[in-house]
């Protein structure tokens, strides 16, 4: 059995669970140690149990509780070389036998298969992860600031996919954050729009894929129901019933979101 479930997800913060009955992975821990901690406990997962830590990229809503995870839990973390290099000072000390980075695109952690492979976002070497376990694909890709061919041959077929729909166009274009900081955002280093993540969701949904969350919600320029109708919309011009065909929920900021179990 697979148990899958967002901790956390937003622009201040991020977090993801993924475990099997003998691994229990963490993507990114991009709040305090404590609410994860807190988080894994009220989905009845021990924070002691944690395999590995997996990062995605080095900025704080990523990484921000990771340290101290880590240190507490006892738990490696994994990422890759210029990662490391751009997030050691915020992780603080670390044994090396916790400091885990990430050569190879393929590797194995207990029995989980782990696919990583680089994103476009304004980060040293970001990347997105895609997981392969009991004979299930599950794709977590956010902070993209476009869609490449990496990411649709890496997302297309997961049975869960985690996607990013982090801003409302109109919201962004006239919300009250500086010409640089909107640019950046629209950029193709930057994050992924309602709209482009909807469209994504449909080549998704036409591939198989039938649970989606939508993650990594701007706290200043969206809304989970913008979001929520933006893929609803897309998916009903293709065909799709959002209630019937495919089950899409928006990942939480604040809380853990709905638990998936395959």
């Amino acid at each position: 059995m697979i148990k899958f479930c967002s901790l956390y997800s937003g622009s201040s913060g991020n977090s993801i669970y993924l475990g099997t009955e003998n691994t229990h992975i963490l993507v990114d821990a991009g709040v305090s140690g404590v609410r994860i901690a807190n988080a894994l406990r009220e989905i009845n997962e021990n924070p002691e149990d944690v395999s590995a830590l997996l990062v995605t990229h080095e900025h704080s809503d990523h990484v921000k509780g990771a340290g101290i995870f880590s240190r507490k839990y006892n738990v490696p973390i994994y990422a890759r070389e210029k990662t490391w290099n751009a997030m050691r000072r915020e992780l603080g000390k670390l044994p090396d036998y916790n400091i885990r980075i990430i050569e190879k695109d393929y590797f194995t952690i207990g029995d989980i298969e782990v696919c990583n492979y680089s994103i476009p976002h304004d980060a040293a070497d970001p990347v997105a992860y895609t997981f392969y376990v009991c004979n299930k694909k599950i794709s977590i890709a956010t902070d993209i600031g476009c869609l490449t061919e990496d990411i649709y041959k890496n997302v297309i077929g997961s049975d869960i996919a985690l996607i990013e729909s982090n801003h409302d166009l109109d919201m962004l274009k006239n919300g009250r954050y500086p010409l640089p900081l909107k640019q950046r955002i629209l950029g193709n280093n930057g994050h992924l729009s309602n709209v482009n993540a909807a469209a994504f969701v449909t080549e998704l949904v036409r591939n198989g894929t039938s649970n989606i969350y939508l993650g990594h919600l701007s706290q200043e320029n969206n809304y989970p129901e913008l979001a929520l109708e933006a893929t609803r919309c897309a998916l009903a011009e293709c065909g799709f019933d959002i209630k019937k065909d495919v089950h899409v929920c928006v990942a939480s900021r604040e809380h853990y979101s709905e638990v998936i179990q395959l």
